[in-house]
């Protein structure tokens, strides 16, 4: 199982500073087939400066889902230190 891309990212308008949220589409190959499927993901800053990803799949999958959500998060993780999500 591999993260492909994750594309059409959209920020969702929130009232709350500390909480951005966001929807998209992630792109994964699994056992050698490519799946899109929707998902929605939020950015959150703790008080103790630590950035908190949570990541929701819009369907279920014919994989864990544990190890797909970890490897949703590191990759957002990635585009957000590496300024890719939108503004």
């Amino acid at each position: 199982m591999r993260i492909i891309a994750i594309k059409n990212i959209a920020r969702k308008n929130v009232p709350i500073y500390y909480r951005v949220l966001f929807t998209g589409v992630a792109v994964i190959e699994v056992l050698n087939r490519t799946e899109e499927f929707n998902i929605d993901f939020s950015v959150e800053m703790k008080p103790t400066g630590e950035k908190e990803i949570g990541v929701t799949l819009s369907k279920s999958i014919d994989y864990p889902v544990i190890p797909v959500v970890r490897e949703l998060r590191r990759t957002i993780g990635t585009m957000l230190s590496d300024g890719e999500l939108p503004d």
